[in-house]
């Protein structure tokens, strides 16, 4: 089988991960979670960084340390993946839908301004969808004007950029994953990056439970939510060749779109005048969730693997009874985004291999 996104482990990972046990530090407290949080905020040219045990946990903490409180209202789009909301909700706070934008799928400035209207909301969680950036000039400018906080939520997006600007960047905070389907993996982690040193501050301190000083003492309910070094060795070993990973799924991203399109039944996903992706996940879309179904079905029979993104959330069950501004979007793409293999280390025979299964299914549904 073909994977979908598997971690490129070809660079220091394994003199790191010795080091870590040579010196056993194997805890969060050791120097590499430190040294990765070092690179992260250097990478994106930002003062502070904070290294967690992954991306869900950093979308909560930086929510608590903007100041989000139990009950406040969050926005996020309704076309993203579960972990976004479930990190709202784990902060407290209360979910509000809006839709998406058909310019690049990303959370739309008209649907925010509407809720923005109804409703007071305290903060709007910005998403890279598939590492696509939103229009974060304009989300900006949305929640200044109505004393919102901005978090964007990069988890897909390390190393991409958007209006010139490095990803993660635009907002009070932003957030990145390390999980092992990223361009760079730490086996698992998040990220916090923000130019606030109060804010960064307390994200330190909630995310080590709260302690205040070397006694056990604590002033208020905190987490165990701090990356390890042995997670944080392999992410540093990873940033060190992220250029290099970049550039072959770009080169990925070119194979297919040369030999995919123009397409009678495929699409390429849009991209916006502003962004500057790099192809996290390979991913174009169907007329609909039934021909959707059917390549994933044909891929995987044909030894690829290839899957479906994703459902409008505010159809869920979980999160049915939130409020939501807009949805035909959201609803329209529920189910038709089709993700290819694109691994960097993805050999061109194999996806000689992908592009040949998916050309099948063409002939065969035609």
């Amino acid at each position: 089988m073909i994977p979908l996104s598997t971690p490129d482990l070809r660079g220091r990972e394994l003199e790191y991960l010795k080091r870590c046990i040579d010196d056993n530090w194997v805890s969060s407290a050791g120097p590499f979670v430190t040294e990765i949080e070092h690179r992260v905020a250097e990478l994106c040219g930002i003062p502070h960084a904070v290294a967690t045990v992954n991306g869900t946990t950093a979308l909560q903490l930086a929510l608590l340390a903007a100041g989000v409180a139990r009950g406040d209202a969050v926005l996020v789009p309704d076309w993203t993946f579960a972990a976004t909301v479930n990190a709202v909700i784990h902060a407290g706070a209360e979910p509000v839908f809006a839709d998406v934008s058909e310019i690049n799928l990303t959370l739309a400035p008209a649907a925010a301004e509407e809720a923005f209207s109804a409703k007071p909301i305290r903060g709007v969680v910005a998403v890279h969808a598939l590492g696509r950036a939103p229009d974060l000039v304009a989300l900006a400018a949305l929640c200044r004007r109505h004393g919102a906080v901005l978090i964007e939520d990069a988890a897909g997006a390390l190393g991409a950029a958007a209006h010139g600007r490095a990803a993660g960047c635009f907002g009070d905070a932003g957030v990145f994953s390390f999980n092992g389907n990223k361009i760079a993996t730490a086996g698992g982690g998040g990220m916090i990056v923000t130019r606030d040193e109060g804010l960064a501050r307390r994200a330190r301190h909630l995310c080590q439970q709260a302690r205040d000083g070397d006694d056990y003492c604590h002033d208020e309910v905190g987490f165990n939510y701090r990356m390890t070094n042995v997670n944080a060795a392999v992410g540093l070993a990873q940033l060190e060749r992220l250029s290099e990973m970049k550039e072959h799924r770009l080169a990925i991203q070119r194979r297919y779109d040369a030999a995919l399109f123009p397409s009678n039944r495929l699409s390429a996903l849009p991209k916006a005048p502003w962004d500057e992706p790099y192809c996290w996940l390979y991913s174009l879309r169907c007329s609909d969730a039934e021909a959707a179904a059917g390549l994933v079905k044909t891929l995987r029979a044909d030894g690829v693997e290839a899957r479906r993104f994703w459902q409008a959330l505010s159809r869920q069950k979980p999160y049915a009874g939130f409020a939501r501004f807009g949805g035909a979007v959201a609803f329209a793409l529920s189910g038709t985004v089709v993700s290819l293999p694109c691994s960097s280390h993805l050999r061109e025979a194999d996806q000689e291999q992908v592009i040949a299964a998916v050309k099948r299914w063409e002939r065969a549904a035609a």
